[in-house]
Order: C-alpha cells, then structure tokens, then sequence
C-alpha cells in the first residue's frame, strides 16, 4: 500500500486478501469506532494509522523502529 493519509475499500480488500464488500464492511465498523471517540470521518476511507494499529497492533513508534 502507497503511504496516504487514508485508506480505500480497495486498499484493505488487497491488503488483508478479503473482498470489496467485506473491505467496507470494515470500514463502516471502523469508522463508527472513530466517531464513538469524536473523531470526523469520511465514508469509504479510514485513517491508516487507525487501520494499521487496529489489524497490526502497531503504534507510530513501534512502526518506525521497523
């Protein structure tokens, strides 16, 4: 995956080897995680670094020591 800000349905269905439909499904429930906590979201996008500690477990500053 490029280094954006956000990542698409289609960048976590190639990602995590799932299908468009399920992607957004994930997305959706993500995205309800983050307006829980205050946060504005876009539809069919989420933040990468939510979406990479939320699969991967990783924190920005265990993500740069790799």
């Amino acid at each position: 995956m490029s280094k954006e800000l956000f990542v698409t349905a289609a960048d976590v269905s190639k990602e995590l080897g799932v299908s468009s439909a399920y992607a957004y499904r994930l997305i959706r429930k993500l995205n309800e995680e983050l307006s829980k906590k205050g946060f504005m979201t876009i539809a069919g996008r989420v933040s990468r670094r939510f979406f990479e500690e939320k699969f991967y477990g990783m924190e920005k500053n265990q993500k740069e020591e790799q």
